[in-house]
């Protein structure tokens, strides 16, 4: 399999790690999204979303993060809750994430960080962390007293709450103000096969710098 991916991208880091834990072997192909790699033609026929992940398995092509992720659930039988109950529950913070975590997450670091200063829209910076904050506050507060988001054990809702919270870029997440999220954050690190997001897939800030 091949994944498209770079390192920036906290949606292509949920589909490299659940892959990774999940036992399933795959290679990363580069996408220089910096350089506009994603708005052109060519990417556009893999994924007419332009965007990152996407999956490349013989003839079968998968895009989205959530997708990717469910479908390695599918394969192998990992990381998907081990009851109809926690199935459940793993699909609804999957979806959590997608909507209120990691949208507003990679918006925020991406205009903190990545858009030229001269482009930056100030005044929307603030207002999506002020709904950032909302989401800490959720998910902080349902890891009190808890290993994993869901059940005894890592799922890929754990793998997909965490993507963009081991990014050193700031864009107002300060580990030391979540308590119960930097320890699930320590223990999803020290699963087998963890690995930084800048050491998992091709793509630096530094490559530009």
């Amino acid at each position: 399999m091949k994944l498209y991916c770079f390192g920036e991208s906290g949606n292509a880091y949920k589909a490299a790690l659940t892959l990774t834990l999940a036992g399933i072997d795959w290679q990363p192909v580069f996408v220089d999204f910096f350089n506009g790699e994603t708005r052109t033609p060519e990417f556009r026929k893999l994924n007419v979303m332009g965007e990152v992940p996407v999956l490349v398995d013989g003839d079968r092509i998968l895009t989205q993060s959530g997708v990717i992720q469910f479908d390695a659930v599918e394969r192998t039988g990992k990381l998907g809750g081990t009851t109809p109950a926690e199935r459940a529950e793993v699909l609804r913070w999957v979806l959590w994430d997608n909507h209120k975590l990691s949208s507003q997450a990679g918006t925020v670091r991406f205009l903190s960080n990545f858009l030229p200063a001269d482009k930056r829209p100030e005044a929307v910076i603030p207002f999506q962390q002020g709904r950032l904050m909302a989401a800490f506050k959720v998910l902080d507060g349902h890891l009190a007293g808890r290993d994993w988001m869901v059940g005894d054990s890592v799922t890929i809702a754990d793998i997909a709450c965490c993507s963009y919270l081991y990014y050193p870029e700031p864009f107002g997440f300060a580990r030391a103000d979540w308590p119960h999220i930097s320890r699930w954050l320590d223990r999803i690190a020290d699963l087998p096969g963890w690995k930084h997001p800048y050491d998992m897939m091709p793509g630096n800030p530094a490559d530009r710098a």
